[in-house]
C-alpha cells in the first residue's frame, strides 16, 4: 500500500491511494489538464485510476472531479449531501456512487472507512484506508476534533493531518474578520496547536509516516507545522512531512 499527493492547500487538493491494482484519487481540486500533468509526475495517467472519492463540495476539493470522471469514464464516490451541493457544470454527469458517512465500503483492494467531520459543508467526510494490513488516515478539513474522529484515526500506520494555520499568524494577518472567524471556528480548519492536540489523543505506536497537509500559504509555515507535530511525537522535525500546494509529496510506502 502506498500514497502520494498531487497538491494540498486552498488552491487545490488531490491524493492518490494505491493497494494492489486499485488506485483511488481522493478529491480532485485541480482542473482536468492540471490533474493529468500532476498524475504524470507520479508516473500515472487517468486510465490507471479506479475512481474518484470526494470528501466535500468545496471547490478546492471537487472542482475537477466531474469533468475528469466524465472524460475518462471514472466512477465518483461521495455522500448525498456533497453531490447535492457540488457545482457539476453542464457536461456529462459520470457515474456517482453514494456513500454513507458511517458505512465502510470496498473498492477493489482497498477498504474505505468514511467518517463525518465538523466542517462548513453539506455532508463532509474524511477517510481511513486499509489494504487489510495497514491503515492510512486522511483528515484535511475539519474545524475541531471529536471522539469519533479520534477513534477512527488511532493506530494508523500513516496519517495525513490538516495543519491549516498558525493562530497568531491568522489573527495578525490581512484576512477580514468574518473570514478569520470562519477559519478559526469549530466548523473551519485546524490550527497547528489543535492538530497537535488531536495527534496526542491517538495511539501512534505503529505510525510510519506523518504528513502535515492543507497549510495556508498566508497563515502558516512548514516549519511551524512540523514543530507542532514533532513536539507531540518527540521526533526530529525533519521526520514530519509537509504536503505542498504545488507538488504535494511523492510516493510513501507502508511496509
Amino acid at each position: 500500500m502506498r500514497f502520494a499527493s498531487l497538491g494540498s492547500g486552498s488552491r487545490g487538493n488531490a491524493l492518490i491511494v494505491e493497494a494492489g491494482t486499485t488506485r483511488l484519487l481522493l478529491d480532485c481540486g485541480f482542473g482536468p489538464r492540471e490533474t493529468v500533468s500532476k498524475l504524470g509526475r507520479l508516473g500515472l495517467s487517468p486510465d490507471d485510476l479506479s475512481g474518484i472519492l470526494v470528501t466535500h463540495e468545496h471547490s478546492d476539493h471537487v472542482a475537477g472531479a466531474f469533468k475528469l470522471a466524465a472524460r475518462h469514464r471514472l466512477a465518483v464516490w461521495m455522500t448525498h449531501g456533497t453531490f447535492a451541493a457540488s457545482p457539476r457544470g453542464r457536461g456529462e454527469i459520470p457515474r456517482v456512487e453514494f456513500i454513507d458517512g458511517h458505512q465502510s465500503l470496498q473498492v477493489g483492494d482497498l477498504e474505505i472507512h468514511p467518517f463525518p467531520v465538523p466542517h462548513d459543508a453539506r455532508e463532509p467526510v474524511q477517510f481511513v484506508f486499509s489494504d487489510g494490513r495497514h491503515k492510512l488516515g486522511v483528515v484535511t478539513d475539519l474545524g475541531s476534533s471529536t471522539p469519533h474522529v479520534e477513534r477512527m484515526l488511532t493506530k494508523c500506520n500513516a496519517l495525513v493531518l490538516e495543519c491549516n494555520h498558525d493562530e497568531d499568524m491568522l489573527q495578525r494577518g490581512s484576512y477580514p474578520p468574518h473570514l478569520k472567524r470562519r477559519i478559526a471556528g469549530r466548523f473551519g480548519h485546524l490550527d497547528n496547536a489543535a492538530s497537535a492536540t488531536l495527534l496526542a489523543a491517538l495511539d501512534n505506536h505503529e505510525l510510519q509516516h506523518l504528513i502535515a497537509a492543507h497549510l495556508s500559504h498566508q497563515n502558516n509555515t512548514p516549519a511551524l507545522a512540523r514543530a507542532a507535530l514533532a513536539g507531540v511525537l518527540g521526533c526530529a522535525e525533519t521526520w514530519v512531512g509537509v504536503a505542498s500546494q504545488e507538488d504535494g509529496f511523492d510516493w510513501r510506502a507502508l511496509l
